[in-house]
C-alpha cells in the first residue's frame, strides 16, 4: 500500500534515508507501523528508527482518511507493541545484563557504572520509565538499563503499561485530532521537537538535582564544628 500525501499533510521528519521516513513504514500497512514501533522501544538496534513521528503521522494520516486504518484500531495496537516491546528489553537486559556487566574493570567499562544505574532506578525507576517514552533513544535502552538493574519486575511491569499506553495512544491521538488543523500540519517537526523537549526536562531536573547532592553532600564533622561556633545575631 502505497501512500502519497498531499499539500495539506505534514512535513514528513524525513531527517534520514527516504527509508526511515515515517509514510515508508505507514505505507507497508499497519503490522509494519507496529513492528518498527516494537523494535525501537524493545530492542536495542532499533534506537535509529522514527517513533513520535510515526505515531503522529499515522495519526494525522488515519485523520486525512489516507491511511486506511480505524483510529480506535491504532489506540489499541500501538499501545500493545510498545509495552510487549518494552517487555523483551527488560527481559534482556535481565537476563544478558548479568553476563555482561560483570567482568573486570577496563577503559570501556567500569562496574560502578552498574552501581549508579541500579541507583538511579531503585530511586527514579518508575518515573524513568514512563517519561522515557517520550524522549528518542532514551525509551530505547531505558528497559534494557532497567533489567540490568534488578529492578522490581512488578514494578516495572505496572509504569511499563503506563507509558506504553501515554505514548502510544496518546501520541497517536494528537496527530490526529491536531493534525487537522492547519498550522499543526505545516509545523509538525517543530511541534514534536517541544514535545521532546518538554518530556525530557523532568529527567534532566532529576539527574541535575541528584548530582548537585553528590558534590554536596552531608555536612563533614569540622564543617559542623565551624557552623556551631559562628556568632548569630
Amino acid at each position: 500500500m502505497a501512500l502519497t500525501l498531499d499539500a495539506t499533510s505534514a512535513t514528513v521528519l524525513a531527517l534520514g534515508p527516504d527509508w526511515l521516513a515515517p509514510e515508508y513504514f505507514i505505507g507497508l500497512g499497519l503490522f509494519a507501523l507496529l513492528a518498527v514501533v516494537f523494535v525501537e522501544t524493545g530492542l536495542l538496534v532499533g534506537f535509529f528508527l522514527p517513533g513520535d513521528s510515526l505515531l503522529f503521522t499515522a495519526g494525522l494520516l488515519v485523520a486525512e482518511g489516507t491511511f486506511d486504518i480505524p483510529l480506535w484500531v491504532l489506540l489499541v495496537t500501538v499501545p500493545l507493541a510498545a509495552i510487549a516491546g518494552d517487555q523483551v528489553g527488560y527481559v534482556i537486559g535481565r537476563q544478558a545484563g548479568p553476563r555482561v556487566f560483570n567482568r573486570p574493570d577496563s577503559r570501556l567499562f567500569q562496574q560502578e557504572f552498574v552501581d549508579k544505574a541500579y541507583g538511579y532506578f531503585d530511586r527514579y525507576g518508575p518515573r524513568t520509565i514512563v517519561l522515557a517514552r517520550f524522549v528518542p533513544i532514551v525509551r530505547t535502552f531505558a528497559p534494557v538499563v532497567a533489567g540490568v538493574s534488578r529492578m522490581h519486575y512488578r514494578t516495572f511491569l505496572v509504569y511499563n503499561v503506563v507509558g506504553g499506553v501515554l505514548w502510544g495512544a496518546g501520541v497517536t491521538a494528537i496527530g490526529y485530532f491536531l493534525g487537522q488543523i492547519a498550522f499543526v500540519r505545516s509545523n509538525v517537526e517543530i511541534i514534536i521537537l517541544a514535545i521532546v523537549g518538554l518530556s525530557v526536562l523532568p529527567i534532566l531536573f532529576e539527574l541535575v538535582r541528584a548530582r548537585r547532592s553528590q558534590r554536596t553532600g552531608p555536612p563533614t564533622g569540622d564543617e559542623r564544628t565551624l557552623s556551631a561556633d559562628v556568632p548569630r545575631d
